[in-house]
């Protein structure tokens, strides 16, 4: 709409600067309106022919007058009208094949909000190689976004058909930032009633907002000022274990990853213990045993048998968990989320 606005000024701003030399020349000159005219674009045109007619003192000063401030401007105007028609179509383009490459995502995360924190979690996601869309309404959030190679849509994230050309239903998780509390209600709510099986992670300000939160249907919520409260803390008390586990899970020479895997009913680890599976993928360690019926075995045995319908939390590289997924016959519908260190 801006550059529309800009547009429409440089057009009134070139056919004043015409009326302008056309009524000079007509009123100095005595000549006609389309001689004057022709004298005018001739001007401040550069083109460089000679005079129709012979130019009077007064007319050579008009000229002169016309030349030094009209080209310049006449340059300007036509230079801009062209840059923002440019603008305007590679834009456009580029918001098409932005769109086509959005519909082809399965399994991805949705960001909506691209302030500090969703800037953060894109950053994230992008060092664990994941595939993402930020929404987001503010063109200066849109501007940051795609220039950091980012697929945004600059729209409305409370939207059923924003959320729609995101593709929510093919989504794997939806991860509300906004600073504002009453937006990230909203987008949980409308996320929700597309999707109901949808992973929804809302960001929340205060514990009331975040009882709200849950009411709208969100799976996780993160308070950013408590987390960042009770991660100073465990600096303060343990500085050494709390550096270390950063360390591990933010590395970026080699990056670690602490994961859910659904074990399929077709997976070669079933029947398999702990010590089996450990070994056969050296460096994975397996944290936790979620049962089918929900029981969870935080440091299970080594002898423990892996059975189907279950989930194992596993810590390794991201190389090292997709080879056990793959073992697992890793069924997306039914797996937990990935967990990266949000």
């Amino acid at each position: 709409m801006e550059s529309k606005s800009r547009f429409i000024i440089w057009i009134f701003a070139l056919l004043f600067l015409i009326a302008f030399g056309t009524l000079g020349f007509m009123v100095i000159e005595k000549w006609n309106a389309f001689d004057a005219f022709y004298m005018t674009v001739v001007t401040i045109s550069t083109v460089g022919f000679m005079e129709i007619h012979p130019l009077s003192v007064s007319g050579r000063i008009f000229t002169t007058v016309l030349i030094l401030g009209g080209v310049g401007t006449a340059f300007y105007i036509l230079t801009s009208i062209v840059r923002v028609t440019l603008e305007g179509e590679f834009g456009t383009f580029g918001r098409r094949r932005m769109e086509s490459r959005i519909k082809k995502l399965d399994q991805h995360f949705i960001v909506c909000g691209y302030g500090r924190v969703g800037e953060a979690i894109a950053s994230t996601l992008k060092l664990q190689k994941a595939n993402f869309v930020v929404i987001d309404h503010s063109l200066n959030s849109y501007t940051r976004a795609v220039q950091q190679d980012c697929l945004t849509i600059m729209d409305d994230a409370t939207n059923h058909d924003v959320l729609k050309r995101a593709g929510i239903l093919k989504a794997k998780s939806l991860i509300t930032a906004f600073g504002d509390d009453a937006y990230n209600t909203y987008a949980v709510l409308t996320a929700r009633e597309i999707n109901p099986r949808l992973i929804i992670i809302g960001r929340a300000s205060n514990d009331e907002a975040a009882k709200r939160l849950k009411q709208a249907g969100a799976t996780h919520i993160i308070l950013p000022e408590v987390i960042g409260g009770l991660q100073m803390a465990r600096l303060a008390l343990r500085p050494t274990t709390v550096q270390f586990v950063e360390t591990v899970l933010s590395g970026k020479e080699r990056e670690y990853l602490v994961e859910e895997i659904y074990v399929g009913e077709n997976s070669t680890l079933i029947g398999k213990n702990i010590k089996e599976v450990e070994e056969r993928f050296p460096g994975v360690r397996i944290l936790a045993v979620k049962e089918r019926d929900g029981n969870l075995h935080i440091n299970p045995s080594l002898t423990m048998t892996i059975v189907a319908g279950g989930n194992l939390t596993a810590f390794g590289t991201m190389e090292q968990l997709q080879a056990v997924e793959g073992c697992c016959s890793f069924n997306r519908d039914q797996a937990g989320p990935v967990k990266p260190d949000l």
